[in-house]
């Protein structure tokens, strides 16, 4: 076992903390290249000055498991200034210990496999009527369609609302979601500002959509529903303050990030036609005209490939923060109490010693009998991993995996011409022209 004294005694990471006060924040935001530059110059551990605070930045399967297997022990859970204020002291996000324990655990049970089984048909019928409305429109930006598509598909399950993209809800999220990272400013004009007063407004909404189904003898079996009726070991109900937070979270959680998802497969595939070919294929042993079922789900073996590939290539989460609560050592180097580290999830799945050619698209990675040695612990993590592994997982992959069988079964969409595909990191990675395509409904 290593002593503190050898800890501390080890050099710190080479790197550079940059600016005073503003460190490397700015860079960090700038350089779609930042962290690679890095790693290039000082190895696959290396100290910046991002968010206000040094930061030890480390890479590969190795470092992810020593962070995420760490929590509570080195580690515990942190978040950029900015995204802490907008999601809120009460959220589960951004609660550590026994609260994270006990708040995780409650909600858990809007994600266990018969709350899931329950929104198929849900998901399946939000999803019909978003292709035929774009089969109708021919011509589309794609990315804020598919942000309506899981803004509502959320709402619907999680709070019980029908539409919400068409409400002030939606409007308010928008500005909300794009100050989540940005330079905690509270000035009217700024990100964080704009989104602060977002965060207000959204809450003011979520409020009236609480006292609502408070007011009801059934309070429904949906997330807010759960939460209503849920209670500590000490039979106390939830604060509605906190009610509030965790509603907030659970909207953004199912639809930022999945968005990011769908806009990647639905890219992916108009770059790749025979990866897209081999789904149609693969969809024609189901029958269209019968809903869908989580044992044909499960039998998509070629899909699932693919939106394995789709996850590793294009991570919606670039990586995740930890706050160092004791000195710790990596690779030889001093990581000391009070740094924050971060893990980046992109650099671990670009890795050619976990994925020969890595920046290829090749969903036969993740086939049976491949997908044992090139999957080491902690070298796939689109989830994050260890006690907080992303909560709505499996709910994630449900919605993914009902949106792509159908949009393949149904329709069929190409790239136009003169667009900028480049992926605009922050909040999450979508190109940057919002992803314009044309059209139309599978003609057999």
């Amino acid at each position: 076992m290593t002593s503190q004294s050898t800890i501390s005694d080890s050099p710190l990471p080479p790197g550079s903390f940059g600016l005073p006060l503003l460190g490397e924040t700015l860079n960090f935001f700038r350089e779609p290249d930042f962290v690679e530059k890095r790693r290039k110059k000082y190895g696959n551990v290396f100290k910046t000055h991002i968010f206000g605070r040094p930061t030890a930045i480390m890479l590969g399967a190795e470092a992810n498991r020593f962070i995420l297997t760490n929590e509570h022990k080195y580690f515990a859970a942190t978040w950029p200034k900015s995204t802490r204020i907008l999601l809120g002291a009460n959220s589960l996000a951004v609660g550590t210990g026994n609260f994270h324990t006990s708040r995780r655990k409650l909600m858990y049970q809007a994600f266990q496999p018969r709350a899931l089984a329950s929104y198929l048909p849900v998901i399946e019928a939000i999803t019909a009527n978003y292709l035929e409305r774009w089969q109708q429109m021919g011509t589309l930006t794609w990315y804020p369609e598919l942000r309506n598509y899981t803004f509502d598909i959320a709402c619907k399950l999680f709070v019980g609302q029908d539409n919400a993209s068409e409400t002030l809800l939606c409007h308010l999220f928008e500005d909300w979601c794009a100050g989540l990272f940005s330079l905690p400013i509270a000035l009217p004009w700024t990100r964080f500002g704009k989104a602060l007063h977002c965060r207000k407004g959204l809450l003011r909404e979520i409020e009236k959509i609480i006292l609502q189904r408070q007011k009801e003898d059934n309070k429904g079996e949906d997330a807010l529903g759960i939460l209503l009726k849920a209670e500590d070991e000490q039979g106390n109900r939830l604060s509605l303050d906190e009610l509030k937070d965790q509603i907030l979270l659970l909207l953004f959680a199912g639809h930022e990030t999945l968005t990011s998802a769908l806009a990647s497969f639905c890219l992916l595939m108009c770059q790749h036609p025979d990866a897209l070919e081999k789904i149609r294929q693969e969809q024609q042993k189901f029958d269209d005209s019968v809903p869908l079922t989580t044992e044909e789900l499960k039998q998509m073996n070629y899909l699932e490939q693919v939106l394995k590939e789709v996850l590793r290539l294009i991570p919606p989460v670039g990586g995740g923060f930890r706050q160092v609560i004791e000195d710790c050592q990596f690779q030889g180097y001093h990581i000391p109490q009070g740094w924050n580290v971060q893990y980046p999830i992109r650099t671990t799945h670009q890795d050619a010693t976990l994925y020969p050619n890595p920046k290829q698209f090749d969903p036969q990675r993740f086939a049976s009998e491949n997908v044992a040695d090139k999957q080491p612990l902690f070298g796939y993590v689109p989830f994050g991993g260890g006690l907080r592994e992303c909560l709505g997982k499996e709910f994630a992959k449900l919605e993914m995996k009902i949106f792509a069988a159908m949009l393949v079964r149904r329709c069929q969409w190409k790239l136009l011409p003169n667009q900028d595909l480049t992926l605009i990191a922050i909040p999450t990675p979508h190109p940057r022209d919002g992803l314009q395509v044309k059209f139309h409904e599978v003609v057999n």
